[in-house]
């Protein structure tokens, strides 16, 4: 029997999680980091962290299952997409690396913008608008702030890509997390040697870009013994976090639709062609599946809100343990009625991206009156989080793009309360999997295919994942968010100017 590792580099902690030839799941680690914020807006990590975190849940998977390293035929690498991991010649981190939500660098991505020489032209050449979150602005800030940071660059990773160069040694992304760097051609699925110019970037500087099932070379003898598996064991190029997930849910065919609420929210449909939002509000990217694209709408703070919101502000219900916070908050908030009695909330609390793309957005509540309890409170934070997710619905249907399914993932699936929510504000029915792993999973099930345990990941898909349950809309629920929707919709264009005063007071 051959067995497949998939790891998952997340922005709060790495998952990984060990799988046999049929897809199941033999055990599974867990192993958590901090994200540091130097200056509002700002957040960064050790990429040191990452890799001590990849080393322990190999380990502890391993431990788990029993199974024999030289069984463990290869790995698959998923991560926060965007980061910017900073090289020098020597492979030493030159700084911490900036992450997917750090919004240090409007300036850059207005010069990107000139540079292409219009937000339009921007789009024709890499499929999308400059976004304070991609990598290439990164590289800017680092060239315009930090300049002999950026004398010292030699190479820059994204995060997984960063893992990877010390599994096998080798300097390699994948077309699905390269599309979120600003720098690839999304169309011609390489490096845009156009915009690359344009912007005096050296090619030198990126990795080689393959495609997700791709085998990128085996384990290093240095990286075997730190994981205890032989290097023997492939690695293959994976996927950025959200292109895994859609795999680990089986989006991997025209029709289906994800929707994942993590710290950020994603709406992800799959497309056989490489369908271009002119306007920039959705991110088209090169798909974990060879040869296909797809359209994803990315919200920033999603359950990043829900996180702030019970952490920061409830601090823990009374006679709730810490342990319990979140399921007691979700719980009391299912009292407060749909549309939480027309109080509002915007989860713009570190900027926006889909369909705002606006890094000096801001959070707020609005309608509140002297009925609203903490229940409602709670319920409206869950409904803007929801609200959010339907902006990218919107337009990746006003589009013409086919969803004939959705799937829900993350946080946002497990709660009961929130996925007939999601069913309710979309106007759509929900379904969740059988076994929902998220990235690492799909990831895994992408080594099985470089092994060549599967033709190709949409057989391996078909092969593992099952669809257990739907959750059907309420006609009244649904009516009452239909009223409240537009509501929300307005007053981003209403608020805006305040809160970009408020952003650069701040």
């Amino acid at each position: 029997m051959s067995y497949y590792l998939g790891i998952d580099i997340g922005t709060s902690g790495t998952k990984t999680l060990l799988i046999d030839e049929a897809g199941k799941v033999l055990a599974e680690s867990d192993a958590t980091y901090p994200m540091a914020q130097p200056r509002p807006g700002w957040t960064e990590q050790d990429p040191e962290d990452w890799w001590k975190a990849t080393i322990k849940t190999v380990r502890a998977v391993m431990r788990q299952s029993k199974v024999d390293k030289a069984d463990v035929k290869a790995i698959g690498l998923s991560g926060q997409m965007h980061g910017s991991v900073f090289l020098d010649a020597s492979d030493e981190v030159i700084r911490p690396a900036l992450l997917w939500n750090d919004q240090r660098t409007a300036d850059q991505c207005e010069a990107i913008t000139s540079a292409a020489g219009s937000r339009e032209k921007l789009i024709g050449m890499v499929a999308n608008p400059a976004l304070t979150g991609f990598q290439a602005p990164k590289i800017l800030w680092l060239r315009d702030k930090e300049k002999r940071n950026f004398g010292k660059l030699a190479k820059v990773l994204l995060p997984k890509d960063d893992i990877r160069r010390r599994l096998i040694g080798d300097y390699v992304t994948e077309v699905s997390d390269a599309s979120g760097t600003l720098l690839l051609d999304v169309k011609e699925r390489a490096w845009s040697s156009k915009l690359l110019s344009k912007l005096d970037l050296d090619s030198s500087l990126l990795p080689r870009v393959v495609e997700s099932e791709d085998v990128t070379g085996t384990l290093t003898t240095a990286a075997a013994k730190s994981l205890g598996l032989t290097t023997d064991c492939k690695v293959v190029g994976g996927a950025g976090d959200c292109a895994a997930g859609a795999i680990g849910n089986g989006i991997v065919k025209t029709g289906l639709l994800s929707t994942s609420i993590g710290t950020s929210g994603v709406m992800f449909v799959h497309s056989d062609q490489p369908n271009i939002d002119a306007a920039g509000r959705l991110h088209t990217f090169c798909h974990a599946v060879r040869g296909k694209w797809h359209m994803m709408g990315v919200n920033l703070t999603s359950g990043g809100s829900l996180q702030w919101w019970v952490e920061n502000v409830l601090q823990g219900l009374a006679g709730v343990p810490k342990s319990r916070s979140f399921a007691a908050a979700t719980e009391e908030a299912a009292g407060a009625p749909a549309g939480s009695g027309a109080l509002l909330f915007l989860p713009y609390l570190n900027g926006e991206r889909t369909p705002h793309a606006d890094p000096r957005a801001r959070g707020a509540f609005v309608g509140m009156n002297l009925t609203h309890d903490r229940a409602a409170m709670t319920r409206s934070v869950m409904e803007g989080i929801t609200f959010a997710l339907r902006d990218s619905l919107d337009i990746i249907e006003s589009l013409g793009v086919p969803v004939r399914q959705i799937r829900a993932s993350g946080g946002g699936s497990k709660n009961t309360m929130w996925r007939q929510m999601q069913a309710d504000v979309f106007g759509k029915k929900i379904t969740t999997l059988r076994v929902e792993q998220g990235a690492a999973y799909g990831v895994a099930l992408l080594a099985a295919v470089g092994d060549g345990a599967h033709r190709n990941i949409a057989s391996a898909c078909a092969a593992t994942i099952e669809v257990a349950d739907e959750t059907k809309p309420d006609a009244k629920s649904k009516a009452i968010y239909n009223k409240l929707f537009p509501v929300y919709r307005d007053l981003y264009t209403r608020l805006s100017e305040p809160m970009h005063t408020l952003a650069d007071l701040q």
